[in-house]
């Protein structure tokens, strides 16, 4: 009796102990599953998170976009009393700019270089007054949406005999390089017998008019009204010279740019909406 009840016990312990160890393997098969997968979790959301951080990097990008500009078309651009360059274009790239979150850099070449800058890749983007016409597209300009309408006319010296085109046969008038009022005065040259002389920006320009070098310039309208209600300078517009007005926009010479004028084009739209822009051209023009 004693043996047999010996042997029962020592047979439930046997039961016992293999019961034990098999809860032991399955827990820790449960436990090193556990592990995995809590480990395959923390992965992934590492990945994820990197990959967030990645996208947040791509959309506050760190890069500069170069900006050209003329170096006097007032009241677009140019240098104030206190030596600051100011006007519709800058006011207007900066509200842009900061609507649409990008960096930027301008600098200050004057008309020409300002295009050969562009064409070379040294700048990404134009602003200075430049008319959008069919015949740039075609050359290779890419504009923005147009963000002023303005249209060119003729200005002589103060107290001058010329009052039309009529007046101007035989005479030299001035225009700036490369720019739309040079088209509009070389498209009606022939027709009224005057010769073009042409100079880099308007300032110097006016100076050649009230000088006496040329007998008239032709230049963009806001700009000779802006410089003579502004300098003083002794000038006049002559009424009944201006064309028909054509925007002015945003260029750029490279498709690779593309989201340059995006980014510009949505945030005119927004500066338009919010009464930024109204606010910017009241400043400079009233």
């Amino acid at each position: 009796m004693k043996k047999k009840t010996l042997a029962l016990i020592m047979a439930a312990a046997m039961v016992m102990g293999l019961t034990a160890c098999g809860s032991s393997a399955d827990t820790t098969a449960e436990t090193t599953e556990e592990t995995t997968e809590a480990a395959e979790e923390t992965e992934a959301a590492e990945t994820t998170e990197e990959t967030a951080e990645g996208t947040d990097t791509a959309a506050t990008s760190d890069k500069v976009w170069v900006v050209a500009t003329d170096t006097a078309f007032k009241p677009f651009e140019y240098t104030d009393d206190k030596g600051d360059f100011v006007g519709i274009d800058m006011d207007i790239l900066d509200a842009i700019a900061k609507d649409q979150g990008f960096q930027y850099e301008v600098q200050v070449l004057g008309w020409d270089a300002s295009i050969a800058a562009c064409q070379a890749g040294q700048a990404d983007g134009m602003i200075a007054g430049a008319s959008i016409t069919d015949e740039r597209k075609e050359s290779g300009w890419i504009f923005s949406d147009g963000y002023y309408d303005a249209n060119q006319s003729m200005a002589v010296a103060a107290g001058s005999d010329i009052k039309g085109f009529d007046d101007l046969n035989g005479k030299a008038v001035g225009v700036k390089t490369a720019s739309m009022s040079a088209t509009y005065a070389e498209s009606i040259a022939d027709q009224y017998g005057f010769t073009v002389t042409y100079f880099e920006d308007s300032p110097t320009m006016y100076q050649a008019v009230v000088g006496g070098q040329v007998a008239a310039c032709f230049d963009d309208t806001p700009i000779m009204a802006s410089n003579i209600k502004d300098t003083g300078i002794g000038m006049e517009i002559v009424d009944g010279t201006g064309n028909d007005p054509a925007e002015y926009g945003f260029a750029i010479f490279n498709a690779d740019n593309q989201e340059l004028i995006d980014m510009f084009n949505a945030g005119l739209a927004n500066i338009k909406a919010n009464g930024t822009y109204d606010e910017i051209i009241a400043k400079y023009l009233g």
